[in-house]
């Protein structure tokens, strides 16, 4: 049979084009399925200059991307993805997804977002019948460093906080947030529930909730070193200036200056406590009616070497710097070593673990270094890095050396 050549090359281009469309087929299935089988976008870095390239990066959860400049009110796309009016009003929407009961996989964040020093501002979240509300939905073996979330509005109902509701195996690194954060229960300034590093970083503004609630983190499950909180910090059960309920975690160098309210277990760092605490200190005044304490409220492991100089009032269980130290039914007791209070300014005199002491031995080296602390004196203004406590002997109060 005589075959025409336009035949013949007809038929090599029907080949090829099907060749090509198998092709499409199989890259498609094996290359756009991310983790747990969900379709996912190939993830990309990203420069952020606006709050379309900040939205863009729920579709790169793996990429390493840049905050470039300031986000605010200003900024091209905040009114339709960042404003009180933007997303039918419940404004900005979280970055990531999470399913608890495994259906589905969770889809948290996993790269790295470097803010370079630079602010997201004036963001409205509100949300306040989901679960995992921030800027972040949810956060697992990330890295965020070096950003601002300031002026931030946030309302949900569990797992709530201005950078993210829940973040866990991640690092939190020299980041800072500012506004009011609202939920009902695990409720931060920075996190609502975390199971990470935060170092470095600190939140100012109101924290409100129902129970676990914390000027930085309502749990900590992990770390928090070198940070502070300064506010008002509300809830009804296990509250605390910086962490609402520590469950094995370890809490040290950082010190909360805000006020603290609430019902039960309500403490001027740590409302429950069942980690360590240590080189800590609150300045702010603690109310509840049921174990309250300057420091810490409830302690079932370890605080040592810190101190607390704010008011405290309570009906029961009070104690100027711990409400209630106790048997933790593993076979171990709850210890409180090395430890102090201010007498006169937490009108206070008694405490279930510390030492009292008046204003003027509170402003004494020989009270800390007596007690083995790593502290030295210095003259106003200076810091001596090498120790972790500076105090200006017979002047002011110990502050942590990195404070400076």
């Amino acid at each position: 049979m005589n075959v025409l050549p336009g035949s013949r090359r007809c038929h090599c281009l029907v080949k090829a084009a099907i060749f090509l469309v198998l092709t499409a087929l199989i890259t498609g299935v094996v290359g756009c399925t991310g983790g747990g089988g969900q379709d996912l976008p190939p993830s990309k870095d990203l420069e952020i200059q606006d709050w379309y390239d900040l939205n863009a990066v729920r579709d790169n959860l793996e990429g390493n991307h840049m905050l470039m400049n300031d986000l605010n009110s200003t900024t091209p796309g905040y009114e339709e993805l960042a404003g009180p009016t933007a997303n039918g009003g419940k404004c900005w929407e979280p970055i990531g997804t999470y399913h608890p009961d495994g259906a589905i996989a969770r889809t948290g964040f996993m790269g790295t977002f470097d803010g370079q020093g630079y602010e997201i501002r004036d963001l409205f979240i509100n949300h306040p019948k989901e679960d995992d509300v921030g800027l972040f939905k949810y956060v697992d073996d990330g890295v965020i460093e070096d950003v601002g979330v300031t002026n931030v509005t946030v309302i949900g109902r569990d797992y709530v906080g201005a950078l993210g509701g829940s973040i866990r195996d991640c690092t939190v690194s020299n980041s800072h947030c500012s506004g009011g954060v609202t939920g009902s229960y695990r409720v931060g300034g920075m996190g609502g529930g975390a199971r990470c590093t935060l170092m470095d970083s600190y939140f100012t503004g109101s924290v409100t909730g129902l129970e676990y609630v914390g000027g930085l983190v309502g749990t900590n499950d992990d770390t928090v070193s070198k940070s502070h909180f300064t506010g008002e910090v509300t809830g009804g059960s296990f509250v605390g200036g910086l962490v609402g309920s520590n469950s094995w975690g370890d809490v040290f160098e950082s010190y909360s200056t805000g006020n603290v309210t609430g019902y039960g277990y309500v403490g001027g760092v740590v409302g429950w406590n069942y980690g360590v605490v240590s080189n800590c200190y609150s300045t702010g005044s603690v109310i509840g009616t049921n174990c309250v304490g300057g420091l810490v409220a409830k302690n079932l492991d370890t605080v040592d070497k810190c101190y607390s100089t704010g008011s405290v009032t309570g009906d029961k269980r009070v104690g100027g710097l711990v409400g209630s130290n106790c048997y933790d039914g593993l076979d171990r007791y709850a210890t409180v070593s090395s430890s102090f209070w201010a007498i006169e300014t937490s009108g206070q005199s008694t405490s279930h673990g510390g030492t009292g002491k008046n204003t003027m031995e509170m402003r004494s080296i020989a009270t800390f270094s007596d007690a083995g602390w790593n502290i030295t004196a210095v003259t106003l203004n200076e810091t001596n890095a090498a120790y972790i406590w500076n105090i200006v002997d017979d002047v002011s109060h110990p502050s942590l050396a990195w404070q400076s």
